[in-house]
C-alpha cells in the first residue's frame, strides 16, 4: 500500500499544534497551592473552583449591559427624535432602536428574561429583573398606542408591536409569551393577559403543523422541521399548561418534544440534527451546536412544570437524559463546545455552551442526572463561558442567527458577534445555575488528584492508596 508521508507528516503537525494548545494554556489552576507540583500543568481556561461572588459579578456585568442597550422610548423613524404626544398614533412613530441586535420583543430576549428571572430567584437581587419590568411595563403603556397605530396605517411588519400585535411564527410568539407568562408567575411586571393571550393561541392553534400535530414551517422548504422550535414552541406550551392547568397544553408540549426528537434525534450519536424536511427525509444532517442547546433548555423548561405524574414525564425525562449524555461526551477540551457539536475542527461557540452548561447543572440540581461526571463537566463549561463575558458585560464568541442549510461550508463560517443576542440569556441562565450547583447541599465536591469530584454527600470515597 503507498503512504503519503506528506499528508502523514501534515497530520502528525497538526495533532501535536493542538495538544500543545491545550497543554500549555495560560492558566494554572489556584486550587493547587503547590508550585513545585510538577503534575499539574496549565489550561486553556481558568480551571478551577468557581466562587459565587465571582459568578454574581459576572452576571451583575452582563445585567448592567444589557439595561444600558435596551431603551424603551418611543422615537420619529423620520427624525430621530422622541415622541411624547401618544393622543393620536403617527405613522412613523417606532420603538428607539436597540444598540446592536437588541430588539426588545424578539425572541432572543424572552430567553435574557428567562435568565434574568433566575438570576433573581437565586441570588434574591431584584435588581435583576429591573429591566424585566421595564421592559413589559412599557409593553403594557405602549400597546394600545401601537395597536391602533396599526389600524390606522396598516404598517403590517414596519409596526414596532407587530409580533404582539399579528404574530406570524413561532419566533413571533413562543419564546417571548413563555417569558410573559414567567414574569407573571413570579409577579413581576404589569398584566399582560391580553397579549399572552394572542401568542399562545398563535402556538397551540394557528402555527403551521405536520398532520401528526408537530409543530412546523414552510420555509427554507414546504414542511420542514426545524430543532430551534423545541425552545419556540414547547416552552410557551408548558407555562400556558402552568397558568391554565389545563391538561391540553401539557400534552401538546409532551407530544412536540417527543415528535421532534422522533425525526431529528440520531440515537447513536446522542445528538439532534438542525432540520429535517419531509419532502427529503433521507437529506445529509448537520448538527448544529445551538439546536442541541434549545431542545436542552425546552426538555428542561417542560420538565421544570409539567406534574410529575402525567404520563409523558419519564419519557421527556428519558430523552433529556440521553440528549446531556451525548452532549457531555462531546465538549471540547477547552470547556465549550463546537458550532458543529460533532465536527471539531468547526470554532467553539458560546450560546450553545452556555445551554449545554445550564442544562447541565440544572439537571444534577433537580436530580434528574447524577452529580458525578456531571457537575465538572458543568464546572468546566462555565469556567470557559466566563472568559467569553468581556469587561463591558458584552458575550463574546456567539453564533448570528442562522437558517436551516444544506451544507457545512454555510455552518462553519457564520459569524460570531457581542451583537448577537442569543448568547445573553442562556450565559445568564448557565451562571445562575452553577451558583445552585456548587451552593447545592446534597453535593460534596472533593478536589483530588488535580480534579474535581462531585457527589452525592454521605459519599465515603478513599484515598488511602495515594497517602
Amino acid at each position: 500500500m503507498k503512504r503519503n508521508y506528506s499528508l502523514i507528516l501534515a497530520g502528525a503537525v497538526l495533532a501535536m499544534s493542538v495538544n500543545a494548545a491545550y497543554a500549555d494554556g495560560p492558566y494554572r489552576n489556584p486550587d493547587n497551592k503547590s508550585l513545585k507540583d510538577v503534575g499539574e500543568g496549565t489550561y486553556p481556561i481558568p480551571y478551577k473552583m468557581p466562587q459565587v461572588a465571582e459568578i454574581t459579578e459576572s452576571l451583575n456585568r452582563i445585567r448592567a449591559y444589557m439595561d444600558k442597550v435596551t431603551p424603551t422610548r418611543v422615537i420619529s423613524k423620520k427624525t430621530g427624535q422622541p415622541i411624547t404626544d401618544f393622543s393620536t398614533p403617527v405613522a412613523d412613530a417606532i420603538i428607539e432602536p436597540a444598540q446592536g441586535d437588541f430588539g426588545i420583543m424578539v425572541y432572543e430576549m424572552g430567553v435574557v428574561h428567562a435568565g434574568l428571572i433566575k438570576a433573581r430567584q437565586v441570588t434574591g437581587d431584584e435588581r435583576f429583573t429591573a429591566m424585566t419590568e421595564r421592559h413589559l411595563n412599557f409593553v403594557a403603556q405602549m400597546y394600545p398606542y401601537f395597536k391602533k397605530q396599526e389600524e390606522m396605517f396598516k404598517l403590517e411588519r414596519n409596526n414596532s408591536f407587530a409580533r404582539l400585535i399579528d404574530p406570524r411564527s413561532l419566533d413571533d410568539a413562543g419564546s417571548y409569551c413563555a417569558a410573559m407568562m414567567r414574569a407573571r408567575a413570579n409577579r413581576i411586571g404589569p398584566d399582560l393577559s391580553p397579549q399572552i393571550a394572542t401568542c399562545t393561541d398563535w402556538v397551540a392553534n394557528k402555527q403551521v403543523r405536520l398532520t401528526d400535530g408537530t409543530l412546523a414551517r414552510n420555509r427554507p422548504q414546504a414542511w420542514s422541521l426545524w430543532g430551534d422550535d423545541f425552545y419556540m414552541g414547547v416552552p410557551a406550551l408548558a407555562e400556558a399548561g402552568r397558568m391554565t392547568g389545563k391538561q391540553a397544553y401539557y400534552d401538546d408540549a409532551v407530544k412536540n418534544v417527543l415528535n421532534m426528537s422522533k425525526y431529528l434525534f440520531n440515537d447513536q450519536l446522542g445528538i439532534y440534527t438542525h432540520g429535517w424536511n419531509i419532502n427529503h427525509p433521507d437529506a445529509p444532517r448537520f448538527y448544529w451546536a445551538r439546536v442541541n442547546g434549545w431542545a436542552v433548555l425546552a426538555m428542561s423548561d417542560l420538565l421544570d412544570v409539567l406534574p410529575k405524574n402525567h404520563p409523558g414525564y419519564p419519557k421527556v425525562l428519558a430523552q433529556l437524559r440521553k440528549t446531556l449524555k451525548g452532549v457531555a461526551e462531546l465538549q471540547s477540551g477547552a470547556g465549550l463546545w463546537h458550532q458543529m457539536i460533532d465536527r471539531n475542527d468547526s470554532y467553539l461557540e458560546t450560546s450553545a455552551s452556555a445551554m449545554f452548561v445550564y442544562g447541565i447543572a440544572h439537571a444534577v440540581n433537580e436530580g434528574w442526572v447524577s452529580p458525578t461526571t456531571y457537575g465538572s463537566i458543568a464546572q468546566a463549561g462555565w469556567q470557559a463561558l466566563s472568559a467569553r463575558i468581556n469587561a463591558e458585560g458584552q458575550v463574546e464568541g456567539t453564533c448570528v442567527g442562522t437558517t436551516f442549510a444544506g451544507d457545512q461550508t454555510y455552518y462553519y463560517n457564520r459569524p460570531t458577534s457581542v451583537h448577537a443576542l442569543h448568547g445573553y440569556g442562556p450565559t445568564l441562565l448557565a451562571g445562575a445555575e452553577m451558583i445552585r450547583l456548587i451552593t447545592n447541599p446534597k453535593i460534596a465536591v472533593d478536589y483530588k488528584v488535580r480534579t474535581y469530584h462531585y457527589m452525592d454527600k454521605g459519599t465515603q470515597p478513599n484515598y488511602r492508596e495515594h497517602q
